[in-house]
């Protein structure tokens, strides 16, 4: 059970967040706001307040951070993209979870059967969906896209990629110290910081050593964050000075050792294979192999569903490298399976909310499957509407950031296009697969995401043919924007950050 620390922590990260905005420039602020809430709020942990969805490390920095850049430092933030495609993806992503709640109304309940008369004992009931879940679902789905909305509108440049990246960074380097401490003493940190511990154990155990978790939800958590921030280093080498590219390859060389002792797999090979794309590799090649990694991301749960997925011949190679990892694999395979059943039987708009999605005994209620992946969790909550909106969401950026290069003249980099476009591109796609893997999605990723659509819109916005005027006074095209009131009349604050910035 959390301490008090643990909700203190809650309460005091909005004027932390406030802090960050009055003294680091705009950029790097809303970045730390969501990041650091990230690292270092405690897991599992949250106030459950009515008619909304949970307070916890993910909602609270990112409605700070939205609130933040509106109110504080007068950014406008737009909430529709320029694209039809993009629009109705977001308004699937937000208005697609009411008819999930409407189609759930009735509760699901749990019995056993008499022994001498077919008499039916409730032994446990899940509750239906009503209109109190309606708002608080729609709300939470307005919170998740907070950062996508941040990152579009005041990072999509050159400058607010490289602060992306550059925060990785520096987050893994700091995040290390006591990620090597529960390396070699056992991960206690979340224990001993806030009181408790937040998964099981047994599974931080790994090749006669431990697996370091911090404050995050697990080990693998940690293990991509680590992996992200090497080849976010090896990015940043490539466009920095010659003093500075040695400290940053040396930055991901360190991470790597540290990615090793976290003893992931799957982590691993991602840097195996993309660190040397990320050294060598022009923006343009980046941006194909992610458009690549996104399709497979996207199309697995079709192919999975209809059994096109060759799991056996996965499992026969993965038990041929290590009978533990097989033995895991396949149980996320049997589990998979399972909840594709319970998946198919409301294939639209999905089971909802309150764990309506598992498996469960039918006497008991006891909860048969664990769900892994974060497209079986959303296919099975939201259903195919929900999964579609979702990862388009996610991967459409990257189709536009691909079809605008396309665009572009011929060469190694694409006029017009900064490079590190590229690596964020190639971070976000290998989110996307390993997503098939575990519940990877965090706010983190819908900045990138929100930043490489802003980066698109930009770019296709200024090669644009211009339109003749129009023989009379013509109105501007409205647009849904919060804080074009606050951004008209420059303020004090505003002067200060803008100060900051050029510092």
């Amino acid at each position: 059970m959390p301490n008090a620390l643990a909700y203190l922590m809650l309460l005091i990260w909005p004027p932390v967040c406030a802090l960050l905005c009055r003294r680091l420039p705009p950029e790097r602020a809303i970045i730390w706001c969501i990041l650091g809430g990230y690292l270092v709020l405690p897991p599992a942990t949250g106030f459950d307040l009515p008619l909304v969805p949970e307070m916890n490390k993910i909602s609270i920095p990112n409605i700070c951070a939205f609130a933040l850049a509106v109110f504080y430092l007068r950014r406008r933030v737009s909430l529709w993209p320029d694209g039809w495609p993009m629009r109705a993806l977001v308004l699937l992503f937000v208005l697609g979870a009411v008819p999930t709640v409407l189609t759930n109304g009735d509760g699901i309940v749990f019995s056993l059967l008499g022994n001498t008369a077919p008499i039916l004992f409730p032994t446990a009931t899940l509750p239906g969906l009503g209109l109190r879940d309606l708002l608080s679902v729609v709300v939470g789905q307005l919170i998740t896209l907070a950062p996508f909305f941040l990152g579009r509108s005041l990072l999509a440049s050159e400058r607010g990629l490289r602060e992306l990246l550059l925060a990785l960074a520096i987050g893994a380097l700091v995040y290390s110290l006591p990620a090597l401490v529960e390396i070699r003493l056992s991960p206690q940190i979340n224990t001993w910081v806030y009181g408790f511990f937040q998964h099981d154990f047994e599974q931080m155990m790994r090749q006669g050593g431990f697996r370091p978790i911090v404050f995050l939800p697990h080990a693998l958590w940690l293990a991509f964050f680590v992996m992200s921030a090497a080849l976010a280093a090896i990015a940043l080498s490539r466009g920095a000075a010659d003093g500075q590219r040695l400290k940053f390859l040396f930055a991901a060389a360190y991470l790597l050792v540290v990615l090793v002792l976290c003893k992931s797999v799957a982590s691993l090979l991602y840097a195996v294979a993309l660190a040397p794309i990320m050294l060598l590799a022009s923006s343009r090649l980046m941006v194909r192999l992610a458009l690549v990694l996104a399709l497979v991301a996207m199309i697995y749960p079709m192919l999975r569903n209809n059994g096109w997925i060759p799991t056996d011949a996965i499992l026969a190679k993965a038990k041929s490298y290590s009978p533990e990892r097989a033995q895991s694999l396949g149980f996320r395979f049997n589990n998979e399976e399972q909840l594709l059943d319970r998946a198919d039987e409301k294939p639209l708009f999905g089971w909802g909310g309150w764990g309506r999605n598992l498996v469960r005994d039918a006497q008991t209620g006891e909860i048969l499957t664990i769900p892994d992946g974060e497209w079986i969790i959303v296919f099975g909550t939201f259903g195919w509407v929900g999964y579609i909106a979702q990862m388009g969401l996610i991967g459409g950026p990257l189709f536009l950031l691909w079809w605008g290069m396309g665009r572009a003249r011929a060469g190694p980099e694409p006029r017009g296009m900064p490079f590190v476009v590229g690596p964020m591109a190639l971070l976000l796609a290998i989110t996307m697969i390993d997503m098939l893997l575990n519940a990877i999605l965090t706010p983190y990723t819908w900045l990138m995401a929100g930043a490489i659509l802003g980066v698109c819109e930009a770019r296709l916005r200024s090669e644009d043919p211009a339109e003749p005027a129009p023989a009379g006074p013509s109105r501007p095209r409205r647009r849904a924007v919060i804080g074009d009131m606050n951004a008209a009349v420059p303020s004090r604050r505003s002067a200060m950050g803008q100060r900051s910035h050029r510092s």
